[in-house]
């Protein structure tokens, strides 16, 4: 679980640690390699079982999300 209460889960990539998606407010957080925690906003369930289930997470996270959804840096 992560400084905001979600619960986050470890995938396969090179530039990404860790997802986490919280259901409610339709933030999905993204925690990289390198420490920082990004929080995407209005991103359908959808997207996140998306991401989850990706070949390649971080393909996956710049075509479908990145630029398509407001960020903000959290760490």
């Amino acid at each position: 679980m992560n400084n905001y209460g979600v619960d986050m889960i470890e995938v396969s990539s090179s530039n990404v640690e860790s997802i986490g998606y919280d259901e409610n407010l339709q933030l999905l957080y993204i925690q990289f390699h390198n420490g920082s925690l990004y929080i995407y906003k209005g991103v359908p369930i959808m997207e996140f079982h998306g991401l989850l289930n990706a070949s390649s997470v971080g393909s996956y996270l710049h075509r479908n999300i990145k630029n398509l959804y407001p960020y903000e840096r959290l760490e």
